[in-house]
């Protein structure tokens, strides 16, 4: 993978406004990011372990 791949990937570009983004899904939940050592955290509810989900930064 090229290094801009993975630069991209790991979020070290900046963003460019805001972009709107239509999803289909069966729950929605909006929480706050959480400090976790370098990184940040989001406890999601164990019924969805397994589950494929989607996270959008709002701000």
């Amino acid at each position: 993978m090229a290094e801009q791949d993975r630069q991209g990937e790991q979020g070290t570009q900046p963003a460019r406004g805001s972009v709107k983004f239509e999803v289909h899904g069966t729950e929605v939940l909006e929480k706050q990011v959480k400090q976790s050592g370098n990184s940040g955290r989001i406890y999601l509810p164990p019924n969805w372990v397994g589950k494929r989900v989607k996270i959008i930064r709002l701000d």
